[in-house]
């Protein structure tokens, strides 16, 4: 269980509040999870403006997708920073945000906790990588079927189309 996750949550139950969940890029492999701590030795007095950068994006990108009828279950933002012509680091959004590749949409007239949800995001495709016989998870990964990338497509377009109310 994940830190400062109460107990009794079922799978896809919703959290009271936002929490922050910071990680850094490893060598190899998944992200590795950070601390606080961790996160003020590694980027000093930036640590709180990330963790508030984060959560007030969160909260906000929540609320206007949940009017319309889209859960973003959860997501990552990437924070870097530039110097100004003043000399001083500047704390910057980078890559990009909010998109099907770096957040979980779920179709909030659906939503059911207790199990998995229907997604607008990459789950469809990882789900289908799961069905692929033999495949270790070790790149390459196998190819996928046009039948995978034309409804992964549709997907991407559907969260767009809802969340913006404007066609791709």
């Amino acid at each position: 269980m994940g830190r400062g996750m109460q107990t009794g949550l079922r799978e896809s139950d919703q959290l009271p509040t936002p929490i922050f969940t910071p990680s850094t890029k490893a060598e190899a492999g998944h992200d590795l999870p950070m601390l606080q701590s961790e996160i003020e030795s590694y980027i000093g007095h930036f640590g709180e403006p990330v963790r508030a950068a984060a959560l007030a994006l969160y909260t906000a990108a929540a609320a206007q997708a949940r009017e319309r009828g889209i859960i973003i279950a959860d997501t990552k933002f990437e924070f870097g920073t530039i110097a100004t012509p003043s000399g001083d680091l500047q704390l910057l959004l980078i890559d990009e945000a909010l998109t099907p590749d770096s957040s979980r949409f779920w179709d909030a007239t659906g939503y059911a906790p207790g199990g998995a949800q229907p997604s607008f995001d990459k789950q469809f495709v990882r789900d289908y990588l799961e069905t692929v016989p033999g495949w270790n998870k070790q790149p390459p990964a196998p190819d996928l079927t046009p039948d995978i990338i034309q409804n992964t497509a549709a997907k991407y377009r559907d969260a767009y189309l809802r969340i913006t109310g404007k066609p791709l």
